[in-house]
Order: structure tokens, then sequence, then C-alpha cells
């Protein structure tokens, strides 16, 4: 039985990673692995903070003045950007769509609950923005909760 090489756990026949720390078979962390595809270039991410930033508040800002072609950086900000507004437009259709109904039928208890999700998505977009934004600042390309694993921008 093989173990693994960083904790020491035993690992099971044809096993990829560790199931106690994560670590592939092959010494490599799949966490550092990840990360190592997120760095900017120090010199890039310096110069492009600010349409880094302009990327979350509107988006299509760096896809009309081409910047996003221009820098592996931007280009990264604004996919994550365009994500978080694709997501929060379908978001608040949904919602829209449930409050007719929900309000249409009168019932109480409903408009109530319809009534608390409001804020919360707000204030789950605004944390979404902030993170990006803080992101974007320090120089990381880190993918944003939930929804950064996604590009669409090629």
């Amino acid at each position: 039985m093989a173990k693994c090489k960083k904790c020491g756990k035993t690992l099971d026949e044809g096993a990829k990673f560790c199931p106690s720390c994560g670590t592939a078979v092959s010494g490599k962390s799949v966490k550092t692995e990840t990360q190592k595809l997120q760095q900017a270039d120090a010199l890039d991410a310096e110069q492009n903070k600010g349409m880094a930033v302009v990327a979350y508040l509107l988006f299509f800002v760096p896809l009309i003045t081409g910047d996003h072609k221009k820098s592996p950086f931007v280009k990264f900000h604004t996919n994550q950007g365009t994500i978080l507004f694709i997501a929060v437009a379908a978001l608040w259709i949904v919602y829209s769509i449930l409050a007719s109904i929900f309000i249409s039928s009168y019932s109480l208890a409903l408009i109530g609950f319809i009534g608390i999700l409001s804020p919360l998505f707000s204030i789950g977009t605004i944390v979404f923005l902030v993170i990006g934004i803080i992101n974007a600042v320090q120089g990381r390309m880190k993918p944003l909760p939930l929804i950064g694993k996604f590009e669409i921008i090629k």
C-alpha cells in the first residue's frame, strides 16, 4: 500500500489524491497547481489594476476599449465581472417571475418571503463585487466563489 508523501496516510490502490490532505499522488498539491494557473504577471497587474476594477463595475468597458485583449489580468477580471453581471441578471429575472406569481396569489406568507429575498440578493451582489475588486486591487487572479470557475471571454 502506498502512503501519502505529505501526511503519511495510507492510500487506496489507484488513488490519484490523498483523501486526507488532497495532495496528488504525484506529490503536487491540487491547490498549488490551481494557484499557479491563476497568478498574474506583476507588471501587468500593476499597470492594469484600474481597468480590472472597472471590469466589475461596468464589465463592458474593457470589452469596448479592447483592453481585455491586451492584458491577461484585465481579461480575467473582465470575465469575472461579466459572469457576475449575467448571474445577477438571471437571478433577478427568476426573482421577478416568482414575485409576480406569489403576489398574484395574495399569500401574505409568500409575499413576506419574497420581500426578504430582495435585500439578500442585493447584499450578495455587493459582497461578490467587493471580493472581485479587492482581488483586482491586490493584483490577484482569484476566481469569485461559486461562479468564478466559468469562462466566457476567450
